[in-house]
Order: C-alpha cells, then structure tokens, then sequence
C-alpha cells in the first residue's frame, strides 16, 4: 500500500529557467533527508522562457503548467488544489529561501497554524529600495492585527491545507496572496509561529513593481484588516474625524460666535463612521459563527 503524502511543497515559477534546476536539486536533497513524506510541484505559470522544460528534467516533481500567466497566487492555489499532503509548503524557485529549512517549518506545525520562515537571520538581501515600504506595510500590518509580525509576505511557510482552503475566496491570485494569508490567520486569532531564516540574492530580475504594489499592498492590509476586525479600521478614522469636528466647532463657537455646516458635517461623519465600523462589526461576528 502506497504510504500517504504528509506535506506537499509547492512552488509557483514564472520565467525562472535560470535557477529552478538548482533550487529544485536542493529542494529534494534536504526533503530525501527528512522525516516525513512527501511531493513537490512546480506549477509553471506561463513561462516562456523554458522554466517548464528545466523542471522535466529533474525526478520525481509533478509539474501542473498554466496556458498564460495568471499570477503568483493563482499558481499557488493551481497547486494547493492538487496536492496530497495536508501540510502544505510553499516555496519560491528564485534561490532566494533557504529551502534547507522546510524540515524545521514543517516541525513547528505541531504547535502552529501556520510557521513563516520570517527574512530576519543574519544574512538578508532584501534589495535597498524595497525595504522602505517594506517597513511601513510591516509596521501597519502589526498595528492593524495588535501582534509583531517579523514578516509580512514570506513566501517560505507552511500551513494546512484545510485551512488556506477556506480562505480561497478572499485569497487573490497575485503576489498579495502572502501578505493576505498572515492577514487574515492572525486576525481570525489562529495561531502564526515565526522562525528567523537568511534569504539570498535571487537569480534573475524581479517581478515586484515597488511603486505600485506598496500601494496595492496598504490598501490590501486595510481591507483584510477591515474584513476580519472592522472596528479596528473605523473606531480610529471616526474618532479622528469627530475630533476635528469637536475642536472645530469649539474654535467657531468661541472665535466667531457661529457654528458651520462644516462643523456639523464633521461631527455628524465621525458618528456615520462609528456606527458603520460598528454594524461591520457585527456581520464581522456573525459570518465567524456560521450557520446554526
């Protein structure tokens, strides 16, 4: 009898020729090696560079292949769908993750929900231009979800596949899949274990546009955050906003003996804002309760 898959590593690649053969040759050195069962699959999202052929070269990983690209997070879900394993790895086929500690990931599932090997060891090549906004998206998101997340968007983690499965609906297909997933696990009170990992230089350019995806990226956080914790997006914005009206109508009053339509505008916002942050709240609790 075939003995079960325990964990399925999955590695979403896209014009990546230069460097999957020897990510991959590492990736089943260290996974010969551990104590587990386990697959890989590459899901190929329309290369054209020949990263599908370079994987059919290597033994023993399934490879599922797009027609087109259709981006990194659909190529994820492409291959959670097909993998065997409940503990599901994800890697990049860059070079950039130590893939040496998957065993290590895999392990702290025992206690976890979910394990992110977190880019905070002591040899980290984050280029110099990302690592602004990196900090502001990181520091925005640990104060949205009330906890220290070391690492918003690892692409090296480990989770259980019933679980990312649930969560397919609001995962998007793009390179925001990551920073959604730890979104949404912490703000739903799973458990998130974080382990210092180093990360390397990658082979080949870069698919982030810094610009634009820091953008998408904070408007991604607020509304994961506002889906899951309401309150913690509105309660500030209104408190802010009848705040200004407060002083406002207290400077009028005072200054000029009057009070504006501004004055009332601002106070009757902060309210409107409350109470809509209020009844988000509300159908927030009752969609975690589910039917009956």
């Amino acid at each position: 009898m075939k003995e079960a898959t325990e964990v399925s590593v999955v590695i979403p690649a896209y014009n990546e020729a230069g460097a999957i053969g020897e990510c991959l040759e590492s990736l089943l050195a260290t996974l010969g090696e551990a104590p587990f069962s386990h697959e890989v699959i590459v899901v190929d999202d329309g290369s054209t560079d020949g990263t599908a052929e370079q994987v059919r070269e290597v033994e023993g990983v399934k490879l599922l292949e797009h027609k087109r690209n259709r981006g990194y997070g659909a190529a994820l879900k492409t291959g959670i769908r097909q993998a065997q394993g409940e503990i599901i790895v994800i890697a990049d086929a860059d070079g950039t993750y130590p893939v040496e500690r998957i065993p290590d990931l895999v392990a702290g599932m025992e206690q976890c929900d979910m394990v992110v090997g977190a880019r905070t060891g002591k040899h980290v090549r984050v280029p110099l231009e990302r690592r602004p906004a990196k900090w502001l998206l990181t520091r925005l998101a640990s104060y949205l979800v009330e906890a220290d997340i070391p690492d918003l968007n690892s692409g090296l983690r480990a989770f259980r596949r019933s679980d990312v499965m649930r969560l397919f609906g609001i995962l998007p297909s793009g390179f925001s899949f990551t920073t959604t997933i730890t979104l949404a696990m912490m703000s739903s009170g799973m458990t998130v274990g974080f382990i210092p990992i180093n990360y390397h230089e990658r082979t080949g350019r870069s698919k982030i546009r810094p610009i634009r995806d820091t953008y998408n990226f904070i408007v991604l956080i607020v509304r994961t955050i506002a889906y899951f914790n309401p309150l913690k997006v509105f309660l500030p914005a209104a408190a802010a906003v009848l705040g200004i009206g407060v002083i406002k109508t207290i400077y009028d009053a005072v200054a000029f003996a009057d009070i504006y339509d501004t004055d009332v505008l601002l106070l009757v916002g902060g309210l409107l804002l409350g109470a809509i942050g209020m009844l988000a709240d509300i159908v927030a609790h009752t969609r975690s309760l589910g039917p009956g």
